[in-house]
């Protein structure tokens, strides 16, 4: 299945628990493989509002 954020950037930012290059957690990357179409896509929409939450 092709619809991923993955960046291949893979750096999980300690204190938003999110990846650096996809802005997906560890629980989202680790299920990703397993989930359905309409899971992946209600995930993806919400990855815009998640950069702020990275520290910079």
């Amino acid at each position: 299945m092709s619809l991923s954020p993955c960046t291949n950037i893979c750096v999980i930012e300690p204190k938003s628990r999110l990846c650096k290059g996809c802005l997906r957690s560890i629980d989202e990357i680790t299920a990703w493989s397993r989930l359905g179409d309409d899971a992946r896509r209600a995930i993806m929409e919400t990855l815009p509002e998640r950069r702020p939450l990275l520290a910079d």
